[in-house]
């Protein structure tokens, strides 16, 4: 019998975006069937995570830059690079968020304002 599959969207964004910016970035990746947020530790408590978390309902899963810095991304960010050790945030966050053997659905993508980005990846099928 063939698993379950889960997509997490992964966000990265600019101290001082809003909400209004994560999600218009969330909506650009297409991630209305996300299932969970992921982001680096540092910026999950931020308050537009939290109200977009809110907004949706999902969780949010805040994951070590450690653990961010070992993911392949399909883009890369100088800037992104040099603060967290990964070529994208987004991309980062939607894969490690989805667990070991996830991938991505396409590339990040950017709100209009720039502020912030969003990716989405889904987990490996799991065949149990």
């Amino acid at each position: 019998m063939d698993g379950l599959q889960m997509i997490v969207a992964g966000l990265g964004f600019r101290s001082s975006a809003g909400v209004e910016s994560l999600r218009a970035a969330l909506a650009a990746a297409g991630g209305q069937g996300a299932e969970a947020l992921a982001t680096s530790e540092r910026k999950a408590s931020a308050p537009a995570m939290q109200a977009l978390a809110a907004e949706t309902g999902l969780p949010v899963l805040a994951l070590p830059e450690a653990l961010l810095a070992t993911q392949a991304t399909l883009t890369e960010s100088a800037r992104v690079r040099r603060l967290t050790g990964a070529g994208s945030l987004a991309e980062a966050a939607a894969l490690a968020g989805a667990g070991p053997g996830a991938r991505l659905l396409g590339e990040r993508a950017v709100s209009a304002d720039g502020l912030a980005t969003a990716a989405l990846a889904q987990s490996p099928k799991d065949e149990r």
